[in-house]
């Protein structure tokens, strides 16, 4: 295996939660269970779907448990919402590391 090869793990997990602007990120959701879904508190790369539209990202660790899912400006332009408090549904079907 190469240094470029992702190893695909298959994931089936549903979060609902609150866009949260403060913290370690200006724009992000906190996925509560995160960690024990995942079996770590470490940044974990993943792909999914953020209210229906597909993305990939690093959940960052919070520290405290759950991970960080920073939302760039290009994911709040596609699910349309970027405002403190709006409920964003994420569904993840893979893991890369």
């Amino acid at each position: 295996m190469t240094a470029t090869t992702k190893v695909v793990q298959p994931l089936d997990a549903f979060f609902s939660a609150p866009i949260r602007k403060d913290g370690a990120f200006p724009t992000y959701l906190e996925l509560s269970g995160s960690a024990e879904l995942l079996g770590t508190r470490r940044a974990v790369k993943v792909a999914g779907t953020l209210d229906g539209h597909p993305f990939e990202a690093t959940l960052m660790p919070s520290g405290a448990g759950p991970h960080w899912l920073p939302l760039r400006a290009a994911l709040c332009t596609a699910i349309g919402k970027a405002d403190a408090g709006e409920q964003v549904t994420v569904h993840l079907q893979q893991r890369f590391s």
